[in-house]
């Protein structure tokens, strides 16, 4: 298969460029002009190839048509920087506006891609408390749940264009390097880790290994289209979430973080981000078959933070 990736060079596109391109996919990478081409990624066969976007002027490289699908990953980072008012600008730019902008430029092409495969968060639901969250569930009402409602509705524009559109929705990914998992485990390295806030808020994590995975299936499964919850089978509390890296790294987990705490240090990030409660289930990749290689919490978190210290 023929396939055009936006925001290569982050966690999940690095991963899903380095196993798509060892079996034998033939992948290029969207970028815009003004951006820096950080680090030139190579495949079995070669440099990524690059093909041109200008989304001020809805410009796209005509090698776009030869693409057979989209991976859409690009966007400014929720956790990377304090949520002050420019910020949320910043990221409703890169992935509403931004999104809106590339599927204008699809609709140029003579032949756009037919799958389009999107990156979406389970922020979409806000804190739910205990509430089991599946596909239609509806969304939450805070600044990310807002903002990653709208981030879909634009990549539902792709069906206007013939595409089968699959709208990911990211729960915790678990990362050996990258993401979230290396921040969460050094307080526990260092013997202060514990439960954050209550402990009674649910996380719906999920693997990168399974990440790639599910966009993998998410390509390759025609019966699949819409928003899918990317999560693993058995979201944890935040106290059994602390406790299992505590076993798993042979830390005590005794140490908890008052909320007040965070709200200080991060703002309105912090609601959002840890101290919100998600109890999100993957019905529908389930459903329709995916199997995943990690869903229980423990063997995850041994098998990533295995070989990390």
């Amino acid at each position: 298969m023929r396939i055009l990736i936006s925001g290569s060079t982050g966690l999940v596109g690095s991963a899903i460029v380095d196993r798509l391109s060892h079996q034998g996919h033939e992948l290029s990478r969207l970028f815009r002009p003004g951006t820096e081409v950080r680090t030139a990624q190579t495949t079995p066969s070669g440099e990524l190839p690059h093909v041109l976007w200008n989304p001020q002027s809805g410009l796209l490289n005509s090698r776009a048509e030869e693409a057979d699908a989209l991976i859409h990953l690009a966007g400014a980072s929720i956790a990377g920087h304090r949520w002050t008012e420019a910020w949320k600008r910043e990221l409703r730019d890169s992935r509403v506006a931004a999104t809106h902008h590339l599927i204008a430029s699809l609709r140029r092409l003579r032949r756009p891609p037919q799958i389009f495969v999107a990156a979406s968060a389970i922020g979409f639901y806000g804190n739910r408390g205990g509430e089991e969250l599946t596909e239609s569930s509806p969304a939450g009402t805070d600044f990310l749940a807002q903002l990653t409602a709208d981030w879909e509705t634009e990549s539902a524009g792709a069906t206007e264009l013939g595409a089968r559109v699959v709208i990911l929705r990211f729960g915790v990914i678990l990362a050996k390097h990258g993401g979230a998992l290396p921040r969460m485990a050094l307080p526990f390295r260092l013997g202060l880790g514990g439960k954050i806030g209550s402990g009674r808020q649910w996380i719906s994590w999920v693997t990168l290994e399974d990440i790639v995975g599910i966009i993998r299936f998410a390509l390759e499964t025609n019966l699949l289209s819409g928003p899918a919850n990317a999560v693993s089978p058995n979201p944890a509390q935040n106290a059994e979430f602390s406790a299992t890296m505590g076993r798993v790294l042979r830390r005590p987990a005794i140490f908890p973080t008052p909320a007040f705490i965070l709200r200080l240090a991060l703002g309105e990030m912090a609601d959002s981000l840890l101290l919100a409660s998600q109890k999100v289930y993957s019905t529908k990749l389930q459903k329709l078959g995916y199997r995943f290689l990690y869903p229980d919490l423990e063997p995850a978190l041994a098998a990533v933070l295995k070989g990390s210290e």
